[in-house]
């Protein structure tokens, strides 16, 4: 019965659903980045790059999950579609979770390397963070209307239209996030931020 309403509730305000989560998702970023919430355990620098690396295979095989639900709604598969994105979308909560730890436990890296790379770094990363934030509302509101409506009640949504938007993005920005991964801390090096509590 609770269930039934939770659902009747998303499928009658998608958008005010959708505004809720982004603003909540938002607090828990911002939070962590702007005050010294005691919450995070403070982390060595090997549980740091342990961190960074399982960021790395979450963002990884949620852009092979994205490429994936992409094919199959094109193929006209829609189970496995929904099932790609559903699992897509779960393993970004997990990144938002794993994101935080690292960065709230002191984890955050600076890229070293030479000018011009480094500048393709800070462009990349840039692009990176700004598809981040803009792709929360998109994904969040298409997922809500996936999840809310049967494939025959969806044609009448703008669920393809914005969920091509939101895969698009997400999948940009999670590629890019990679790249940026794999250059700060495989291609060339990097020094740990200063810390208001020392890592050992």
């Amino acid at each position: 019965m609770a269930t039934a309403d939770a659902r009747r509730r998303l499928r009658e305000r998608p958008m005010g659903v959708t505004i809720l989560l982004t603003i909540i998702g938002y607090a828990l970023v911002l939070g962590t980045f702007l005050l010294d919430v005691p919450i995070y355990p403070d982390l060595t620098r090997a549980q740091i790059n342990l961190l960074t690396h399982a960021i790395a295979v979450i963002n990884t095989t949620a852009t092979i999950l994205l490429v994936s639900g992409w094919y199959w709604i094109r193929a006209g598969e829609i189970r496995k579609h929904q099932l790609s994105m559903m699992g897509a979308f779960a393993l970004i909560l997990l990144f938002l979770v794993v994101y935080l730890l690292k960065v709230g436990g002191g984890g955050e890296k600076h890229f070293v390397g030479p000018d011009l790379v480094f500048y393709a770094y800070l462009i990349m990363l840039a692009i990176h963070i700004v598809l981040s934030v803009v792709s929360v509302p998109v994904v969040l509101y298409a997922l809500i209307l996936g999840l809310t409506h049967t494939p025959a009640e969806l044609r009448s949504t703008p669920h393809a239209r914005i969920g091509r938007i939101a895969a698009g993005a997400w999948i940009l920005s999670l590629t890019l996030g990679v790249v940026t991964y794999v250059l700060l801390n495989h291609v060339y090096d990097f020094e740990f931020a200063s810390m208001l509590v020392p890592i050992v």
